[in-house]
């Protein structure tokens, strides 16, 4: 942990303030709730705290999960950088169940000399009974997204203060099918179409979107460039099969083709299979939630040009196939991470940046239909625009109910030599808050 712990006074006396702004902003938003959300409810907005206090290396892209015993578990990634920087690495910290602090960091993994980015965990019931507590991350080979190589982790002994015990570490290798090409061609016309277009070649379509086809086109053709450069963002999901068992589904995206996909396996890690492509207006970073009927929608970032949206595309067999992506008509977003979560309750929740122009606002939005729209909206962050940039979330719901999110928080001048401060946060509210009005 060499340099990890390179903090100023300032710093610390930052993370005071930080825990007692969240308690302060508590309690103004409880007092403006509606007395319906109020009586009965016991209705509590954001309070958390600073994982570690502020610091200069670059901490970003973090993953929580709640463990089988109460633990709260979060990773990410720190080092001097993303995938330009060799010592970049991934790192862990727990709170133990009751308690009201992380520990100090650990680390979860390495590959000396390469940047390893953009880790998520996963916590799988399995048929045996307990758990498996999945890592999955890239390391980024040439300094290039386009380089990414998935790796994989799994522990079944996770519980013990510290670092997961890890049972195997293995390479998670890409391989779209033969016809990835046609169906990339075949989706992009696709889209092409929905945008009123007779096609990705229709010339006129604007310039730049047809070069942005013609280049997939031929990186789809080429069995390496399509094999490399998929890497993880949001949380992977456990689907339920109808014909009994489950699927593991891991969403995927590749900068270098600028729309999503994911793996699956339904054998429990031992075989995965890539799935069809998403494909939209620069849609990737895909987040999952599984409506009643069976559907199965993703969520994506908005890499494409304004308006800036949410992009959101349909399965029918659990994420096999997919739709081609739309733009969301209530999600708007700054081309930033998003994570889509359903609720005990039946509610979803989307946490982004609801603004098209920065990440200094992080939204909690309402779903009451399951993903068709999202009309009511709670804050976390909301601050001028040059302040900070508050980004990347990642959003669970523990056993007790409440609702838990850990996010990338930078913040400008708060170093001792006036750089700029960064973090992962860590907040916690009642569901009931979110039915306050904004």
């Amino acid at each position: 942990m060499t340099g990890a712990r390179r903090w100023g006074a300032r710093g610390a006396k930052r993370a005071t303030r930080v825990r007692l702004t969240l308690v302060l902003a508590a309690l103004a938003a409880l007092a403006t709730l509606p007395a319906t959300a109020q009586e009965g409810s016991d209705a509590q907005g954001p309070v958390g705290e600073l994982i570690f206090p502020l610091e200069h290396w670059h901490n970003h892209g973090s993953s929580l999960v709640e463990l089988p015993n109460g633990d709260l578990l979060v990773a990410w990634f720190h080092g001097s950088g993303e995938r330009t920087a060799d010592d970049v690495r991934i790192l862990g910290a727990r709170m133990r169940a009751g308690a009201e602090t992380w520990s100090e960091p650990f680390l979860l993994a390495d590959t000396p000399g390469f940047p390893d980015t953009n880790c998520t965990l996963l916590l799988e019931p399995v048929s045996a009974g307990g758990h498996r507590l999945w890592l999955f991350w890239p390391t980024i080979q040439a300094n290039l997204w386009q380089s990414a190589l998935m790796k994989v982790k799994v522990s079944t002994d996770f519980e013990a203060p510290g670092p997961p015990v890890w049972d195997w570490q293995d390479v998670l290798h890409m391989k779209p099918g033969d016809g990835f090409h046609d169906l990339v061609a075949a989706r992009t016309d696709e889209y092409f179409r929905s945008l009123g277009f007779a096609g990705a070649s229709d010339p006129a379509a604007p310039e730049s979107s047809r070069a942005w086809a013609a280049r997939n086109l031929e990186q789809a053709a080429d069995k390496l460039t399509r094999r490399i450069g998929w890497f993880t963002r949001a949380h992977p999901v456990v689907l339920p099969l109808p014909e009994g068992g489950q699927r593991l589904l891991l969403g995927l995206y590749s900068d270098g083709f600028s729309f999503a996909a994911a793996t699956y396996s339904d054998d429990g890690g031992h075989s995965w299979t890539f799935t069809e492509p998403i494909i939209g207006g620069g849609s990737v970073q895909p987040t999952f939630a599984l409506r009643r009927d069976g559907t199965l929608l993703a969520f994506m970032r908005d890499n494409g040009p304004p308006p800036k949206r949410a992009h959101v595309a349909e399965s029918k067999d659990f994420g096999a196939t997919w739709s081609i992506a739309r733009d969301h008509p209530d999600l708007v977003e700054t081309g930033a991470g998003l994570e889509v979560l359903k609720l005990a309750s039946g509610r979803w929740i989307a946490v982004h940046n609801d603004i098209p122009d920065g990440r200094y606002r992080l939204a909690v939005s309402v779903s009451e239909d399951e993903g068709r729209t999202f009309k009511r909206r709670r804050y976390i962050e909301r601050e001028e625009k040059g302040v900070g940039r508050y980004h990347y979330p990642s959003v669970i719901q523990s056993g007790d109910g409440r609702i838990h999110v850990t996010y990338s928080y930078h913040v400008a001048g708060e170093l001792d030599d006036g750089g700029q401060g960064k973090s992962i946060k860590h907040v916690s509210f009642d569901e009931a808050w979110l039915l306050g009005e904004s």
